[in-house]
């Protein structure tokens, strides 16, 4: 049992204070030429215009273009006193836009920073955003925490359509590549199990909602192929296929909440990002894992497919790059398993008979 005279520690138990030791030893690792941040990092996005740039969105409420061979930061677009938790850019990309903590949609002009509207009208903290450009029309489509989903005119900051089909938090949206604009779809996920489906020109939900998940529902993906990927909660990512009507045809089992996925079709990989810190690489045509990139010592919270370059951002402020090139995977695969194994963890102790999660929780409070 882990015991300290230091007064940060006290009220800690030993499972929270070894943990963190824990952490702070594996902060020291090199994996994925970290890109080291002051704050917590809850989204990333690729940048249109180069294949070397990301933004992230800060904890401490800025966006910020970071620029991969180098560690930069080419742009920095502030305003927000509160952490943001979604990035997109309009369909011409002269906008970028962020949803908040403190209710609203921010946006800045991309060439100089300079803040733009602001998006009003949700009564809680906005989870997701994306744009579209549909019938000559510049929308923002946005998710929150008040189980709304809202749909603006970018030019004017217009709210035009509200959709309420959800009884709890929106965790993500997006639009359907196969259907034609004027039938344009949009699917939506959160803090439920359930999947829906709104038509964004005429109203409301367009079916019955899908349900392949037991419990939230953090993440949508639309691969090539049009299926949709989704990723749980319940510890699972899952591929559902449009041509079976959506029923699910492959499930990667994982030991935490799953938080992000991506498809490289070109290897024929599905990447996932989990909530016990690593990246994982499994074959999408047998569903079995492939590899696991280790380096982040907090949980993942995107990710971002550029070539064959997979960049990942986390809770502990680091953005990481691992590469899915053939060459460079299977000595990636070949280094993991020269490595040691690392030894089972003992039963509790009588001493501490707390669960892992009644830990987590334990510690989140202490945090907060």
């Amino acid at each position: 049992m882990t015991t300290s005279s230091h007064r940060d520690n006290f009220f800690q138990t030993s499972a929270s204070l070894d943990e963190q030791q824990r952490k702070d030893a594996k902060s020291q690792n090199s994996n994925g030429n970290p890109i080291r941040l002051q704050s917590k990092l809850l989204a990333i996005h690729p940048d249109p215009k180069s294949q070397n740039s990301i933004y992230v969105a800060q904890s401490s409420g800025v966006i910020r273009r970071v620029v991969l061979d180098t560690g930069a930061t080419s742009a920095l677009y502030k305003g927000p006193t509160a952490p943001l938790t979604s990035i997109c850019l309009s369909a011409d990309g002269k906008l970028l836009f962020a949803g908040c903590w403190d209710k609203t949609v921010w946006s800045w002009d991309v060439a100089s920073g300079q803040p733009r509207l602001k998006y009003e009208g949700h009564s809680d903290f906005v989870k997701t955003v994306t744009s579209a450009r549909l019938n000559g029309e510049d929308l923002l489509i946005t998710g929150g925490a008040d189980a709304q989903v809202l749909i603006f005119n970018i030019t004017t900051g217009q709210r035009i359509e509200t959709f309420k089909g959800h009884a709890r938090g929106i965790e993500d949206l997006i639009l359907d590549p196969e259907v034609e604009e004027s039938d344009a779809l949009i699917f939506s996920a959160g803090s439920e199990r359930e999947i829906r489906q709104f038509k964004i020109f005429g109203g409301g939900d367009s079916a019955e909602p899908l349900l392949p998940h037991e419990t939230s529902i953090y993440k949508l993906f639309f691969d090539q192929d049009g299926d949709l990927w989704t990723v749980s909660a319940d510890k699972t990512a899952k591929c559902l296929v449009r041509a079976d009507g959506w029923k699910p045809n492959i499930s990667l089992e994982h030991p935490d909440f799953v938080r992000d996925i991506v498809v490289h079709e070109a290897g024929g990989w599905v990447i996932t990002a989990c909530r016990d810190e690593e990246v994982r690489v499994w074959n999408r045509s047998t569903g079995e894992l492939h590899h696991t990139f280790s380096g982040h010592f907090e949980e993942v919270t995107g990710l971002v497919l550029l070539g064959s370059t997979v960049v990942s951002a986390g809770i502990d402020g680091t953005i990481r790059q691992w590469s899915l090139r053939p060459d460079q995977l299977q000595e990636a695969v070949a280094l993991a398993k020269a490595e040691p194994a690392v030894p089972e963890e003992e039963e509790p102790s009588a001493e501490n008979m707390l669960t892992e999660e009644e830990e987590r929780e334990l510690a989140e409070l202490m945090d907060d």
